[in-house]
């Protein structure tokens, strides 16, 4: 009753604009668009009304509208620093839409770079992906966090995941592993593990370390957020979403190459031509190739990336985008080291990752252990103008994961003799020939109509995603090792560490077989369809409405040679997932109060005990939900802006064992997240910029699959506290211009990876680490520098587990733009 009540007025809002519909209010529109001296869309240019409060910023496609405009006449202002001002006369009818075109004294080439050079700080104001139409951040009762350009290049960013160091909330677990299906690197977002698994708003998964080679800006949404993305690649924490490169409509590009500690060496290129004299088709090819070695005594990591983007304009109306990704790599294992099912923490003989033993440059592992990735990634996008107010995207998108080749990882053991170092074991989990793919196709119709007084800004569509996993898990235990070489001989201590090899460990295979296997063969559908709409009660009082209707088929385990189905485990859920959301901004554009109800879901098998008979599948879908409130500002010409928000998300419906029924499961399970988001980012003075974040979270298990974790925070949850910054100056004098420095760095305090009542508590101890850049942008070249981990901080991370982390290194870099 609860979820029909939810939809029940969902579907009331979205009436109310009808029932509303005053035809003699006198209130009318201005829509039109901005276009540059040689016909192209003008984005990011002011539009203002003369003499009243009321200004836009137009849209990627030159758009611009201001609703509910009094009938009479009007001027508009379109002002670029250092060009000719432009004022067009207009004329405002009650109910009607007034249309106005107007074309700049500049060429499209010359407005971005008085864009980009008159870009204040590492601000973004809006996104076309995050409510996939296009809105203000101000205007969005969700909250997300854009990492620019800018500050990619400021910080000599090479990685998604060093970009994501600038997210507020956002704490790394886990390295990239580069296996297939689940190799890419694990962020904690608001309590919740979540991966980067987006890209331009559709499955974009890469299983290894994400090069930054296409990488435009990187989007963080936080909070549950299945209505519009479903549920396949999300994560009740929140979504990563990778905005690429795009072409445009000259020849341009840059070469450049980076080189740093541990033998690091990066060469990329981004390589823009039109192909067509009209620009109609247009190339922008982006590649990079990375080797490195590692802060260990062993390890290496290396590979390739080739990311060509093309572009076709067949008519005003109609456009296609086609994309693809190719990445290539190999690398040895990461040290992770493992606690083993059920052992006491007492036993262990340390309860804090720098109280163990270990020694924190050896690997422990010989090189030759490696394994190869690789990932073939294609997109396509059509766009089609059906009218100045509505458009078609359709969206098609095919990832391609594959691994093969060993994993080496450590189980730490109870010390129960006396010895020098901790004791661990060393093992491998390989994957054999091991691959995932998913394929998504999207259609979207997006508009803005208006009824009454009432503007809509709508977006429907239809999804379907396939999920294909062929992955193939296997491993076994080499031996039993202390961390220090105790009462051997240096030459005995050498060759039992090189001894966790791959000849050794192919003995082993040959005559021992696998310890355990671990096959992941399944495939899965979900259909769905969403509608989300944002409609202005007020200029400054607008209301959001959104549901996913979600059906979700697992064929269940697939024959790999006949390609038939194998119908154990097969099962079908279907699932309603609502969204809404308000914004009030007392002054409008720059300060917004917001508040959002938002749901994500999580599709489970199981069997239900049934008073002991026992059923498959008798479950729904687990769920998350989400409450949250907060402001923005968006304030002093764009020279501050900011987000505060509180959020409450309570998961239900978790599916545990069943006490009274042994062997089967049961679905009451809970588990409450609540905490504060923070984000500011600042341009005080001509120069200077900032960006920083803080978040705190608190998790807990209410009712859990073990009754020893109740009440306490799960060990997945990541450190309560997170914050990061960075701060930057750009010199202005003449002489020294393009010139500048940055330092910031990331907190995070105490992580318990493990917590039990019955076990105890492991800790990884707090950190700050602190970086810091300088650099030298000019319009044809840019050198830069920086320094990760000023401090040489050893410290750790880990998802249930202890990572130590990479300690200082620097790199150096020039690239040449022409």
């Amino acid at each position: 009753m609860k979820r029909i009540s939810i939809v029940l007025a969902l579907l009331l809002i979205a009436i109310i604009p009808v029932m509303a519909n005053d035809p003699d209010n006198g209130f009318g529109t201005i829509k039109g668009r901005v276009t540059t001296a040689d016909g192209k869309p003008a984005a990011s240019v002011t539009v203002l009304i003369k003499g009243t409060k009321k200004a836009t910023v137009t849209e990627e496609d030159g758009s611009f509208s201001f609703n509910r405009i009094k009938s009479g006449n009007y001027e508009l202002e379109i002002t670029q620093v250092g060009y000719e001002t432009i004022v067009q006369q207009v004329q405002v009818d009650g109910n009607k839409i007034t249309a106005v075109s107007i074309q700049l004294k500049i060429s499209s080439k010359e407005l971005r770079e008085v864009v980009v050079s008159g870009r204040k700080g590492f601000g973004i104001t809006g996104s076309d992906y995050v409510s996939k139409m296009p809105l203000k951040n101000i205007e969005n009762p969700q909250v997300y966090s854009s990492i620019s350009k800018t500050l990619l290049n400021e910080q000599l960013v090479l990685s998604v995941d060093d970009a994501l160091r600038n997210a507020p909330g956002v704490q790394k677990m886990w390295d990239a592993t580069g296996r297939s299906g689940d190799g890419g690197s694990y962020f904690n977002m608001r309590g919740f593990i979540v991966q980067s698994t987006l890209r331009n708003g559709i499955a974009g998964n890469v299983s290894g370390i994400t090069d930054a080679a296409n990488l435009e800006k990187l989007e963080v949404i936080k909070g549950p957020s299945a209505t519009l993305f479903g549920n396949v690649l999300t994560s009740y924490g929140g979504i990563m979403n990778r905005v690429t490169k795009k072409p445009y409509d000259h020849f341009g590009g840059e070469i450049n190459y980076t080189a740093g500690s541990f033998q690091y060496n990066r060469v990329g290129i981004d390589i823009n031509t039109p192909l067509d004299s009209a620009q109609n088709v247009l190339l922008r090819v982006n590649a990079a190739y990375r080797s490195e070695g590692s802060f260990t005594d062993n390890g290496f990591s290396r590979g390739f990336v080739f990311a060509p983007s093309l572009s076709y304009k067949v008519n005003e109306k109609l456009n296609f985008q086609f994309d693809a990704e190719f990445y290539s790599g190999q690398n040895t294992g990461l040290n992770v080291y493992f606690f083993p099912w059920k052992m006491k923490i007492a036993d262990l003989g340390a309860d804090r990752a720098d109280k163990l033993n270990l020694d924190y440059k050896r690997s422990y592992v010989n090189e030759d252990l490696y394994q190869t990735s690789r990932n073939i990634n294609f997109f396509g996008q059509m766009n089609y103008t059906i009218s100045d107010n509505w458009k078609s995207q359709t969206i098609f998108s095919a990832t391609n994961g594959y691994s093969d080749g060993p994993s080496p990882y450590f189980y730490l053991l109870s010390n129960g003799t006396p010895h020098e170092g901790t004791l661990f074991s060393r093992n491998d989990q390989y994957t054999d020939n091991s691959k995932d793919q998913v394929i998504e196709l999207q259609q979207n119709f997006i508009g803005e109509f208006n009824l009454g007084r009432f503007r809509n800004r709508f977006v429907g569509g239809l999804d379907f995603t396939h999920h294909f996993s062929d992955q193939y898990f296997g491993g076994n235990t080499w031996d039993t090792i202390t961390a220090y070489r105790g009462d051997l001989t240096v030459d005995e201590y050498s060759k039992k560490y090189h001894s966790f090899n791959r000849t050794n460990m192919d003995r082993l295979y040959q005559e021992k077989g696998d310890f355990f296997t671990y096959p992941a063969n399944y495939i899965t559908n979900t259909y769905s369809a969403y509608v989300s709409d944002m409609f202005n009660i007020t200029d400054n009082f607008m209301v959001l409405a959104a549901v996913r209707l979600d059906h979700f088929n697992n064929r269940g385990p697939a024959d790999n040679i006949t390609g038939t189905y194998l119908n154990a485990k097969a099962y079908s859920q279907t699932f309603l997932a609502p969204k809404f959301g308000i914004v009030f901004q007392p002054v409008k554009d720059k300060i917004s109060l917001f508040a959002n109800y938002q749901n994500s879901f999580t599709n489970k098998y199981g069997v239900n005990g049934n008073n002991g008979e026992g059923e498959d599948n008798d479950f729904k879908p687990e769920q998350a939900n989400q409450v949250e409130g907060g402001v923005k500002l968006d304030v002093f010409e764009g020279k501050l802006s900011a987000s505060v928000s509180v959020y409450n998300i309570r998961v239900t419906d978790v599916i545990r064992p069943d006490a009274a029924n042994p062997g089967f499961s049961i679905q009451d399970g809970t588990q409450i997240s609540k905490g504060v988001d923070a984000e500011l980012i600042a341009n005080p003075i001509a120069g200077l910029s900032l960006v920083a974040g803080l978040a705190y979270n608190d998790s807990r298990f209410e009712k859990a699959d073990d009754v020893n974790v109740e009440g306490l925070r799960p060990g997945t949850a990541g450190s309560p506290w997170v914050a990061n910054w960075w701060i930057s100056y750009r010199l202005q004098c003449p002489g020294l211009k393009g010139w500048g420095a940055g330092f910031g760095g990331n907190y995070a305090s105490d992580n318990k990876v493990i917590n039990a009542k019955d076990l105890g508590t492991f800790t990884l101890p707090e950190y700050a680490v602190l970086n810091a850049a300088v650099f030298y942008d000019q319009p044809k070249f840019r050198l830069s520098v920086k320094m990760d981990n000023l401090t040489n901080k050893k410290y750790w991370v880990g998802y249930t587990t202890v990572n130590p982390q990479k300690l200082r290194n620097f790199a150096a870099g020039i690239a040449f733009k022409f």
